[in-house]
C-alpha cells in the first residue's frame, strides 16, 4: 500500500504570481520597456547562478548580503561553490569583462528578473523577489549619474507616483574612504562600551556600516562621528557638485544624507536612494550609484560605471495604491458552438480570425449554450460568435455583442463566414 503524498507548498518567502495578478506585472513591464527605450538602454540577460566568489569579491565579504543572505551551495559535479544571484550588477560586470564589451564603446544596459536573498519575509521583502537593474558602463562624468536620477523621476511621473523622495550622498574615492575609515575606527574605539554586538562586529571590517545603524541608542554616537565629507578631495567634490547642479537645473528636489552608504561595498562617489513612507518598514524603492572600481576588482581593465536597481514588488505595490490597474479581457471574441461538426468549423473560423490579429477563445468541450454564454461573458470578450446547426446550414455565424460599448446597433445578427473576420475587425 503506497503512502499518501504530503502536500507541497511554495517555499517561505517565495510567492506564486497568479493570472489574476500577473496582468499588473505585464502592464508595469510594458511601461518600463517604453521608458528604457526612450533613453537608449538595451537588454542584457545573465545567468541566475554565478560563482560565489564573484559576489564575495564584488559585493564585499563583510556585507550582510554575503555574510547572511546568499543562497549558496556546492555543485557536486565539479565541487564549485555557486550562488543564486542576490543582485545583478556583479554578474553584468562579469559578463562585460568576459566578452570584452567595452572594447569599442560604452554601453547603456538593463536586465530584469528574480534575485534571491535569505531574509525575514515581510511586506516588500521576500526571499525571491524581482528587480530591474539599469547600468551605464564606460561613462565617467556626473552627467550620467544625473541622467539616471532624471530618468527615474520620469518613471515616477509616468506611474503617477508623487510621494517618492530622493536622498543623495557622495562616498568619494577609495583613498578618501580609507582615510575616513581610519578616523572612524579610532572614533568607534573610544565608544566601544556603548556599541551593540552588530556594531562591534563591524567596527574593524566595515565601520562605515556602523553609522547606518537602526539602533536608537547609537544614533547620537553615529551623528557625531567623523563625516566622510570632511575627507573628500577636489575631484570628488567637483563630481558631486556636477551631479547636484544638473539636478537643480532639472528641478529635481533631493536631500543630502551623509549617512547614506548603501549595502554593497563596490560603490564610490555618487550614491542615492528613492524612498517612500507608503510601504511600511521597507521604504526604499530604488537605490544606486557609481561603482568605478568594480571592473578592476573583478579582474578587468579599470572602467567607470554607474547604475541602479528597482524592487519591482515594491514599485508594483506603490503603483496599485496610486491607481487601479485594469484586468485585461482574456479575448476579444468568444466562439460558442453546438454539436461536433459546429465545433470543428468553430476551430477553423477561430484560426481565420487570428490571422486578422483578433484574440479568440473557442469554448472547450460540449456544454450547453447557457453555460457557454456565462463563460463568454466572464472572459471579458466584446462579442460571442455562435455556430450551431442552423448557422452551419446557412454558412453563417451569429454575432452577439456582450458589452454595452461594443460598436453595433443590433444585439445579434447573422454574418457570412467569409465576411466574419472583416466585420469583427472593424467592430471590436
Amino acid at each position: 500500500m503506497s503512502q499518501s503524498f504530503k502536500k507541497v507548498h511554495a517555499i517561505t518567502g517565495m510567492k506564486d504570481i497568479l493570472p489574476d495578478t500577473s496582468h499588473e506585472w505585464l502592464a508595469l513591464e510594458s511601461l518600463m520597456q517604453q521608458w528604457l527605450a526612450a533613453y537608449g538602454y538595451r537588454n542584457i540577460r545573465t545567468p541566475v547562478l554565478e560563482h560565489t566568489r564573484l559576489f564575495a569579491r564584488g559585493i564585499g565579504e563583510v556585507t550582510d548580503i554575503v555574510e547572511k543572505e546568499m543562497y549558496s551551495f556546492t555543485d557536486v559535479l565539479n565541487n564549485d561553490r555557486l550562488t543564486m544571484r542576490p543582485e545583478f550588477t556583479a554578474g553584468i560586470v562579469r559578463a562585460a569583462i568576459e566578452h570584452n564589451m567595452l572594447y569599442d564603446r560604452p554601453h547603456r544596459l538593463y536586465t530584469q528578473g528574480p534575485v534571491f536573498r535569505h531574509e525575514r519575509p515581510q511586506r516588500g521583502r521576500y526571499r525571491q523577489f524581482h528587480q530591474i537593474s539599469v547600468e551605464a558602463l564606460g561613462m565617467p562624468g556626473p552627467d550620467i549619474d544625473a541622467e539616471h536620477i532624471l530618468m527615474l523621476a520620469r518613471l515616477w511621473k509616468m506611474l503617477g507616483l508623487d510621494d517618492i523622495r530622493l536622498e543623495l550622498n557622495c562616498l568619494g574615492q577609495s583613498a578618501e574612504r580609507a582615510a575616513h575609515r581610519q578616523a572612524l575606527i579610532a572614533y568607534l574605539e573610544k565608544h566601544v562600551d556603548i556599541l551593540d554586538e552588530d556594531a562591534r562586529r563591524r567596527m574593524y571590517t566595515n565601520p562605515l556600516r556602523v553609522l547606518d545603524t537602526k539602533n536608537p541608542a547609537l544614533q547620537t554616537m553615529a551623528n557625531e562621528a567623523p563625516a566622510l565629507e570632511q575627507f573628500l578631495g577636489d575631484e570628488s567634490r567637483a563630481h558631486f557638485q556636477g551631479v547636484r547642479d544638473r539636478l537643480d537645473e532639472a528641478g529635481i528636489a533631493y536631500k543630502l544624507n551623509p549617512r547614506l552608504v548603501r549595502g554593497l561595498d563596490y560603490y564610490n562617489l555618487t550614491v542615492f536612494e528613492w524612498i517612500t513612507d507608503r510601504l511600511g518598514a521597507q521604504g526604499t524603492v530604488c537605490g544606486g550609484g557609481r561603482y568605478d572600481d568594480l571592473f578592476a576588482l573583478l579582474g578587468g581593465k579599470p572602467a567607470p560605471a554607474t547604475g541602479f536597481a528597482i524592487g519591482l514588488e515594491r514599485l508594483l505595490d506603490l503603483w496599485a495604491q496610486a491607481r487601479p490597474i485594469a484586468h485585461p479581457a482574456e479575448c476579444q471574441v468568444y466562439l460558442i458552438h453546438q454539436g461536433d461538426a459546429a465545433q470543428r468549423v468553430a476551430m477553423q473560423v477561430a484560426e481565420q480570425l487570428r490571422d486578422n490579429d483578433l484574440r479568440v477563445i473557442v469554448h472547450a468541450g460540449s456544454t450547453g449554450f447557457k453555460s457557454q454564454f456565462r463563460r463568454a461573458d466572464a472572459s471579458g470578450a466584446k462579442a460571442a460568435v455562435i455556430i450551431g446547426p442552423d448557422e452551419l446550414t446557412a454558412g453563417t455565424a451569429s454575432v452577439k455583442w456582450l458589452r454595452a460599448d461594443a460598436a453595433s446597433a443590433q444585439q445579434q445578427q447573422a454574418i457570412e463566414l467569409a465576411d466574419l473576420a472583416t466585420y469583427l475587425k472593424t467592430k471590436v
